[in-house]
């Protein structure tokens, strides 16, 4: 079936694209192969030249297709660079041989790549996706093939003519433009040693089945219901200000974007007041503007899904204290919301809201918090707010989950490790963790 592309803030067509024939696909899966080991930095870093130098064409295409507003789609594609460069600077180091003491006169751990990994990438952040995942791999040798989500092919085909002009030979990295249903049928293919995964709890479960038949390794990175602890000696303005951005971000379609809100209730009145004021400021609008801090919804279908979530709280006794009405006219735009008196059984606490849709729950104290932050399926990230430190330490560490920040709001950085717990998945992208998931980590001893 052919890939058609809209515009979320109009819905209208912008192309339409033919997919992969079976007979192209196993063409590139033929020709898989790495970049030689000297080259694999110097590439990586024209790629990082590169991005930088397009980054407001690739800004104006995430836009386009997805619906970024071009000032975040530019620091996007300023990420990626950094995460090509950060590779290209660290990764001899974290691949290099490793002594190990033993009886035997040499003993060493050494790190091989896999072979050829297949990634499977979502729309939400249509470059970073791929490149958290491509430069490790590329880096130690692997080739990759792209399978990205339908909706932006132009990301996806615009990443691989970035890698290729950057110098990487074709064989070790191509975009596919097939089918989910295709992508997971590609895991029993000789050529596939792994993969890796970001997407929906749903999609890991389906491709992470597929993996463990074929005994092949498999990353996830999965959905999240990110809670953020307000305790009664936090910084009310900083938590705010920390929290809006957190939830709007990418119009709050960010698997580590803040959705539960847990503030302890005697400074709950403020910290709402000042939620609310901060969540008010953003209105939707164009994302081709420059002043524009909120798109629309990435499809429509999104959004009515959105949408439901929010009435069915209500309906369950949720009190809409902002947005929550769909606005009149073209495109996939959706307010900022805020929902309060939440409560565990209620659609926004339990499930993943992907959207700018804010939950607050009142809570009594810090434990109580705590217990209501980890009772969720998902594990990905979490952030709480204290002036104390040591309480934050302390707090951070009992909450279930892969990322914890203390006074700051939850985002990937390529010097450390990222991945959740529980159906949020399992492994790590980024940092020296990362690039170890897709090596082969051999032993060797000579007598």
């Amino acid at each position: 079936m052919p890939l058609t592309t809209r515009n979320p803030a109009t819905g209208a067509i912008i192309q339409v694209y033919a997919e992969h024939s079976a007979a192209i696909v196993e063409q590139a899966l033929h020709a898989a192969a790495p970049v030689p080991a000297g080259d694999r930095g110097p590439v990586l870093r024209e790629a990082a030249r590169l991005l930088r130098e397009r980054r407001a064409e690739f800004a104006r295409l995430m836009a386009l297709e997805m619906g970024k507003p071009v000032t975040q789609g530019r620091v996007e594609a300023e990420k990626c660079a950094w995460v090509c460069e950060y590779y290209a600077d660290h990764a001899p180091a974290f691949l290099a041989p490793q002594l190990v003491a033993t009886e035997a006169p040499r003993s060493f751990v050494m790190f091989q790549p896999l072979g050829t990994i297949l990634a499977v990438m979502p729309w939400n952040f249509p470059f970073w996706q791929v490149f958290r995942c491509a430069a490790p791999a590329l880096m130690a040798g692997n080739s990759m093939v792209l399978k990205h989500a339908a909706n932006v092919p132009g990301c996806a085909l615009a990443i691989e003519q970035l890698f290729h002009a950057a110098g990487l030979p074709a064989g070790a990295f191509r975009t596919l433009l097939i089918s989910a249903a295709r992508a997971e049928a590609l895991l029993a293919h000789p050529v596939i040693q792994a993969v890796t995964v970001t997407g929906s709890t749903a999609a890991g479960q389906a491709i992470a089945a597929k993996a463990g038949a074929c005994l092949k390794k498999s990353v996830l990175e999965l959905g999240g219901s990110d809670p953020y602890l307000v305790l009664e000696d936090a910084d009310l303005e900083l938590a705010a200000a920390a929290c809006v951005t957190a939830r709007l971000h990418n119009a709050g379609q960010s698997c580590i974007a803040a959705k539960r809100f847990l503030v302890v209730e005697s400074v709950r009145p403020r910290f709402e007041e000042l939620f609310v004021a901060g969540m008010r400021a953003h209105v939707p609008g164009d994302p081709l503007l420059p002043a524009t801090t909120l798109g629309p919804l990435a499809r429509e279908d999104l959004r009515a899904e959105l949408h439901d979530q929010v009435q069915r709280s209500v309906r369950h006794g949720a009190r809409l204290v902002l947005g929550g009405v769909i606005p009149a006219g073209p495109g996939w735009f959706y307010p900022p919301t805020v929902l309060t008196d939440v409560t565990p059984a209620m659609p926004v606490f339990a499930e993943e809201t992907f959207g700018p849709v804010a939950a607050i729950v009142g809570v009594p104290d810090e434990g109580a918090a705590i217990r209501l932050a980890n009772a969720s399926v998902f594990g990905l990230g979490a952030a709480v707010f204290t002036r104390d430190l040591a309480r934050g330490e302390r707090v951070a560490a009992a909450l279930e989950a892969g990322a914890c920040f203390v006074n700051a709001f939850v985002k990937s950085d390529p010097r450390l490790p990222f991945g959740g717990i529980k159906q949020s998945g399992y492994g790590r992208e980024l940092a020296e963790f990362g690039i170890r998931e897709f090596v082969n980590i051999k032993t060797v001893v000579v007598r």
